[in-house]
C-alpha cells in the first residue's frame, strides 16, 4: 500500500510534521512493505513558517522588527532553498498574541514590523512570498508595512502620519518617490481564507477589530479613516478596489498587499499544497491521510483537511482524517471527500493530559494502528 500523509498540526500539542510521523510509525510497524510519504501541512495560519522550514529543508531566519506596539519583537519567516522564496506569517510581527489583553486597542497597533521582515528577505535575495496574515492586532490597512517598503503616508502639511490606525485619521496623499526598487520584481502569494471588504458592513472594522479590544465609536471612525484612504489609493492605482473579496483581511493587510504590491489573495491551503508539490504525490497513492486538532463543520469551511480531499478526490482516492477530537457536524465532511475519520483521544481521558505532545503522539499513533488492524 502507498500512503501520502498531509495533517495540519495539533496545536499545542503536535506540530504537522510530528503528526505525520506518528501515522508513518503507526503505518510502518503495521506493515513495512508499505511505501509512505508525509508532506508538511499549513492552512497559511499558525505553524505555516514552521512546517514549511521543517518539511521543505528551508532556512529558518530570526530578525528584530517593531512589533504591534512599536516595541522591538523577534520575528521568524522561512527562506525555502530555492534561495528566492520566502515564507512569512505577519502575526510574528504584528499579531494578537504580542499584544497583552489590557493593552489590546486597534487604534494604536502598527504592521510596519511586517514591512521589514519582508525588507529583510528582499535583503537576502527572496522575490518570491508566501505570506499567511491571520492573527493580526491591527487595523491600519497595511500602511505600517506600506511605510517599512518606503511608501510615504502624508498629512496636509506634507509629513509624515503615525504609524498606527488612529494615524490615518490625518492621510492626505500617499507618495512612493522613495519606494524600494526590489519590489518591482517581487511577487506576494497572500494566504486569506476570508472574504471580507475592507469597508463597509462586513469589513474588517466592523468584524474583526471589537475582537482587536475595539469599541463601538472606535469601529465608525476607523470605516471612515480607512475609506479616505482607499480613496487617495485609488487615485495612485486605478485598479485597486476596497471591495475586492479578503481586502479587509488582518485589519486591511489583504488591501495594502492586493492594491500597492500586485498581491494574489488565495486560500491558504491552497496555496501550500501547491507548494508542497501535494497533487504529484497524489498520483501515485492508494490512500491520503489528513487531519487537524479538531474535525467539525468548521473544517469544511476552506480549512486544510478539505483542501487535501479535494485533490485527493480528483484521482479518486480514499482519503482517512484523525483529529484529536472529533465533533457533532463532522458528517457534512464526507460531502467533502474525507470518506473516514477518526478522533484519537480517549473519551476519559482529560484535555490537559490529552494535549501533551507524548500523549498526543501515542494517542495519534494507537488509533492509526486500531484502525488500520480493523480493515
Amino acid at each position: 500500500m502507498r500512503y501520502v500523509i498531509a495533517i495540519d498540526s495539533f496545536k499545542g500539542s503536535l506540530t504537522s510534521l510530528e503528526a505525520g510521523d506518528a501515522v508513518k510509525n503507526a503505518i510502518l510497524d503495521f506493515d513495512n512493505n508499505s511505501e509512505v510519504v508525509v508532506l508538511p501541512l499549513a492552512d497559511g495560519g499558525e505553524g505555516t513558517v514552521e512546517a514549511m522550514y521543517s518539511g521543505l529543508d528551508g532556512t529558518l531566519v530570526e530578525v528584530s522588527v517593531t512589533g504591534p506596539l512599536q516595541e522591538k519583537v523577534n520575528a521568524k519567516y522561512c527562506i525555502l532553498p530555492d534561495g528566492k522564496t520566502a515564507v512569512i506569517e505577519m502575526a510574528y510581527a504584528a499579531g494578537l498574541t504580542l499584544v497583552p489583553e489590557n493593552k489590546r486597542n486597534p487604534l494604536k497597533t502598527t504592521t510596519y514590523g511586517v514591512g521589514e521582515v519582508i525588507k529583510d528577505a528582499i535583503n537576502r535575495g527572496c522575490r518570491r512570498f508566501i505570506v499567511g496574515i491571520g492573527g493580526s492586532a491591527t487595523n491600519d490597512g497595511g500602511a505600517g508595512m506600506l511605510s517599512a517598503l518606503g511608501y510615504k503616508f502624508l498629512d496636509e502639511n506634507g509629513d509624515e502620519i503615525p504609524l498606527d490606525a488612529k494615524g490615518l485619521e490625518k492621510l492626505k496623499s500617499i507618495s512612493y518617490a522613495e519606494v524600494i526598487p526590489e519590489l518591482k520584481n517581487c511577487s506576494f502569494h497572500v494566504a486569506c481564507d476570508v472574504t471580507n471588504p475592507l469597508c463597509g458592513e462586513f469589513g474588517c472594522s466592523a468584524v474583526f477589530a471589537p475582537q482587536k479590544g475595539a469599541t463601538n465609536e472606535d469601529i465608525t471612525k476607523m470605516d471612515l479613516w480607512l475609506k479616505n484612504y482607499a480613496d487617495i489609493t485609488k487615485t495612485l492605482f486605478p485598479e485597486s478596489d476596497s471591495q475586492y473579496p479578503g481586502t479587509g483581511a488582518a485589519g486591511g493587510l489583504g488591501f495594502a498587499f492586493h492594491s500597492f504590491l500586485n498581491g494574489e489573495l488565495k486560500s491558504g491551503v491552497s496555496i501550500i499544497l501547491q507548494e508542497i508539490g501535494f497533487e504529484k504525490y497524489v498520483l501515485n497513492a492508494d490512500v491520503v491521510i489528513t487531519g487537524e486538532g479538531r474535525l467539525d463543520a468548521q473544517t469544511a469551511m476552506g480549512k486544510a483537511p478539505v483542501g487535501v480531499a479535494k485533490i485527493a478526490k480528483k484521482y479518486d482516492k480514499k482519503v482517512i482524517a484523525f483529529a484529536g477530537s472529533v465533533s457533532d457536524g463532522a458528517e457534512v465532511l464526507r460531502e467533502q471527500g474525507i470518506d473516514e475519520f477518526y478522533g484519537i483521544t480517549p473519551s476519559e481521558m482529560p484535555l490537559e493530559i490529552a494535549m501533551k505532545k507524548d500523549v498526543a503522539y501515542k494517542n495519534l499513533y494507537n488509533t492509526v494502528q486500531k484502525v488500520l488492524k480493523s480493515k
